[in-house]
C-alpha cells in the first residue's frame, strides 16, 4: 500500500527525515510515533502530497483512496448527517444524476454503481458513526455552525471515515474527543477494513487498534510487529543489546590498536600489526546508543489537611436560576484521593470542575471546604491565554512576585525548564511545552488539590509516563478529566460518573466502566447499521463454506509457494551481498590491476537490483494473499 524509499526532507536546512525507507503493506494498521517536533506531521504532509520531498520517493498503491481529516473544521447552515454525507462525492453526483438522466442504460448503470456502493444505507452509516462520535439523532439534525470548533472537527473525522478510505491516515484523532468516543472509535478502527496510519500517543488506543509500530527517531523510521508495549520491551531490548555490543566492540578497538601502538615499529611485528591495521579499518562501527533527554516533571507536595478537603451535601449547580446542570450530590474529596471524573461530552463535567474549583457557587445544598485549602486548576484552552512574545521564566516570575530569582528558575526546573528553554519565547515553544508551562505555573503554590481537564492533549508517550509518575508521587488529591485511558488507569483509584443530571460514585474499575459503554451501545441498537438480515445456515450452508474455503486455499497455494520462494531466493541474495560487500572491505582488492573491484562492484550493483525484485515479489503476493484472507 506504501512504499517509503530513501526519504529525505529539511526544513531551512535542518535535516527532518533522513533517508528513511519503511513498508507499509495493504491491510496493516500502523501507529506512527516519536517525539513531538520529530516529523511525524510533516511525514504525512510528505504521504498526502501536500509537501515535496527533496530526495527519495513515496509510492502508493494504483488507484486506492486515501483518507484524511481536514485541518479546516467545516462551516455552515446544512445539518450534521448532509456535512458528512457530502463527504462522498461520487455518491452525491450520481444521485444528482439519477433524477435528471434519460438514457435507460444509464439509467441502469447509476442505480448499478449506487447499489454498489452501498447509496441505500449511507444516511444509516452516516448517522451511526456521528452517534459512536457523540451525537444523537437530535444533534445530527442541527446546523453545523450550532456547534463549536472541537465539536466540528468531531464532525469532520465523521466525514472521512464515512468515505471508507482503502488507506486512511488519522493524526491525534482522539484530541478532540472524550473518553466514551474514544472508546468507541477503537473499536471502529479495530475492525476497519482498510490500510490505517496513525499517529497517537496513548498506549490504550495504540494497543488497541494497531498491529505494528512505525517509530521516527533521528530521521529514520523503524518498523515493529504489535502494538506499543510489544514495541517498547523490543525497542528497551534492541538497546540493551547495542550498548552491550559497543562497549564490547570498543574494548576490542582498544586491544587491536594497543597492539599496533607497541609493534609497529619493530621489523619482527610489522607485517602482524599491518594485518590488525587492516581489521581495524574492516571494522563496522557500532553506533552508541544515545536517547533523546527524558521530559520531567515534579510537583511540590502541599501541607497536610485533615480530612475531608471537600465535602457535597445534596448540592446542585448550574448557570441559571431554575435550570440546575447537576443535582443532588453527595460527594468528598480526601488529600489522597485519585478520583477520575467519567461521562460524556456536555454531561456537565466541566461544570463539576467549576464547582470544585470555586468558579461556581451551589444553588442548592452545601459545599463545605477547608478553610487553608489551595487549588489548582488546569484546562488545555489556557494556552490561548500565555503571552506568545514573553518567556517561560517571565511568566513564573510574574505570578512569583518577591521570590529570589535562583527558586523561581528552580520550580520552572521541575518541568523541564533549563536555562535553553526558560528564557526562550513561548510562541516559539512546542504544544506539548506549553503544557509544561501550565503545569508549572498552576502548581507555584502548593495546591492540596489538582483539577486537571485533559492535561495529555499535546503530550508524547514519554512526557505521558512522566506525568504519570509525577502525579503518583504527589502527596495532594488529584481530580482528572482525560479520555487517555491508561491515564485514568495507572492515576485513578475512584471513579466519578457524570450523567442523568449528576455526579455519583462508580463502584468498579476503567475495565467495568468500558463494558458498561458497550452495553449501554448494544441496547440501544449498537449503532450498526443492519440493512441485511442475519440468515441462519443448515447444514448444506455449512457444506458449502467449508468447499469454498478449501477452495480459497487452493487458489492460495501457488501464492504461498511463491512467497517462500521469494524468502528463499531473498536469503540467497542476501548471502551472496554480504560476501561481496566483505571482499569490497578489503584494501588489498583496490590494488590489482586486473581490475577485481570494478567487475566486484557490479556485480554488487546487479545483485541489488535481483534483492529489490525478489522484495517486490515477496510484497505483491503478500498484499494479494492479505486481501484474500
Amino acid at each position: 500500500m506504501l512504499h517509503i524509499n530513501d526519504l529525505t526532507y529539511r526544513i531551512g536546512g535542518r535535516v527532518i527525515i533522513d533517508q528513511a525507507t519503511v513498508v507499509l503493506p495493504k491491510g496493516h494498521k500502523a501507529g506512527l510515533i516519536g517525539r513531538n517536533g520529530s516529523g511525524k506531521t510533516t511525514l504525512f504532509n510528505l504521504i498526502s502530497g501536500d509537501l515535496s520531498l527533496d530526495d527519495g520517493e513515496i509510492r502508493l498503491r494504483t488507484g486506492m483512496q486515501m483518507g484524511r481529516v481536514s485541518q479546516e473544521t467545516p462551516e455552515g447552515t446544512h445539518s450534521l448527517l448532509q456535512e458528512v454525507m457530502a463527504a462522498d462525492k461520487e455518491m452525491n453526483d450520481l444521485l444528482a444524476e439519477a433524477e435528471t438522466a434519460t438514457d435507460p442504460h444509464r439509467i441502469a448503470d447509476i442505480h448499478i454503481r449506487l447499489s454498489d456502493i452501498d447509496a441505500h444505507s449511507a444516511e444509516a452509516r452516516a448517522g451511526a458513526i456521528l452517534s459512536g462520535l457523540g451525537f444523537d439523532a437530535e444533534a445530527q439534525q442541527r446546523a453545523v455552525n450550532d456547534f463549536s470548533g472541537g465539536w466540528r472537527m468531531r464532525v469532520a473525522l465523521a466525514a472521512t471515515l464515512f468515505l471508507k478510505p482503502d488507506f486512511l491516515l488519522l493524526d491525534e484523532p482522539t484530541n478532540h474527543l472524550d473518553l466514551e468516543a474514544s472508546l468507541w472509535l477503537e473499536n471502529y478502527l479495530s475492525n476497519y477494513q482498510g490500510t490505517i496510519l496513525v499517529i497517537s500517543h496513548e498506549r490504550s488506543f495504540l494497543n488497541t487498534v494497531v498491529n505494528e509500530i512505525i517509530h521516527l527517531e533521528h530521521g529514520k523510521l523503524t518498523r515493529y510487529g504489535g502494538g506499543y508495549d510489544f514495541f517498547e520491551k523490543t525497542r528497551r531490548e534492541k538497546l540493551e543489546l547495542q550498548s552491550k555490543m559497543y562497549a564490547k566492540q570498543q574494548a576490542e578497538r582498544k586491544h587491536i590498536q594497543s597492539f599496533i601502538d607497541r609493534f609497529r615499529a619493530q621489523a619482527n611485528k610489522a607485517s602482524q600489526a599491518q594485518s590488525r591495521i587492516k581489521a581495524l579499518a574492516r571494522m563496522e562501527p557500532i553506533a552508541s546508543v544515545m536517547e533523546e533527554r527524558t521530559t520531567t516533571f515534579s510537583f511540590p507536595n502541599p501541607t497536610t489537611l485533615s480530612p475531608p478537603l471537600i465535602t457535597l451535601d445534596e448540592t446542585t449547580v448550574g448557570y441559571e436560576p431554575g435550570k440546575p446542570i447537576l443535582s443532588n450530590m453527595n460527594l468528598y474529596v480526601d488529600m489522597e484521593d485519585r478520583i477520575g471524573l467519567l461521562g460524556a461530552n456536555g454531561n456537565g463535567k466541566s461544570t463539576m470542575i467549576k464547582l470544585l474549583g470555586n468558579r461556581l457557587q451551589p444553588q442548592e445544598g452545601q459545599v463545605r471546604k477547608s478553610g487553608k485549602l489551595k487549588t489548582a486548576y488546569f484546562a488545555q484552552h489556557q494556552t490561548d491565554e500565555l503571552n506568545v512574545t514573553e518567556t517561560p521564566f517571565y511568566h513564573m516570575a510574574q505570578l512569583m512576585e518577591g521570590v529570589p530569582i535562583h527558586k523561581v528558575r528552580a520550580h520552572l526546573g521541575r518541568f523541564g525548564f533549563g536555562a535553553d528553554k526558560a528564557d526562550v519565547e513561548v510562541g516559539k515553544l512546542s504544544g506539548g511545552e506549553k503544557a509544561r508551562l501550565l503545569f508549572a505555573l498552576m502548581s507555584r503554590e502548593n495546591p492540596h488539590i489538582m483539577l486537571l481537564d485533559e492535561p495529555t492533549n499535546h503530550l508524547d508517550v514519554d512526557s505521558r509516563e512522566a506525568l504519570i509518575r509525577a502525579l503518583n508521587d504527589y502527596e495532594g488529591a488529584v481530580i482528572l478529566v482525560s479520555h487517555d485511558r491508561h491515564l485514568l488507569e495507572l492515576v485513578c483509584d475512584r471513579l466519578w460518573v457524570v450523567e442523568d443530571g449528576t455526579c455519583v460514585q462508580f463502584d468498579g474499575d476503567m475495565n467495568d466502566y468500558s463494558k458498561r459503554l458497550l452495553e449501554k451501545r448494544k441496547a440501544n441498537g449498537g449503532g450498526k447499521n443492519k440493512s441485511k438480515p442475519e440468515k441462519q445456515e443448515g447444514k448444506s450452508n455449512r457444506k458449502e463454506g467449508r468447499k469454498e474455503r478449501a477452495a480459497a486455499r487452493a487458489a492460495q497455494a501457488p501464492l504461498r509457494k511463491a512467497v517462500k520462494e521469494a524468502e528463499k531466493q531473498m536469503e540467497i541474495l542476501g548471502a551472496k551481498k554480504e560476501k561481496l560487500k566483505t571482499a569490497l572491505a578489503d584494501p588489498e582488492i583496490y590494488e590489482d590491476e586486473t581490475g577485481k573491484a570494478t567487475k566486484l562492484q557490479r556485480e554488487l550493483g546487479e545483485l541489488e537490483k535481483k534483492i529489490e525484485n525478489a522484495e517486490e515479489t515477496w510484497l505483491e503476493a503478500q498484499e494479494i494473499l492479505a486481501a484474500a484472507s
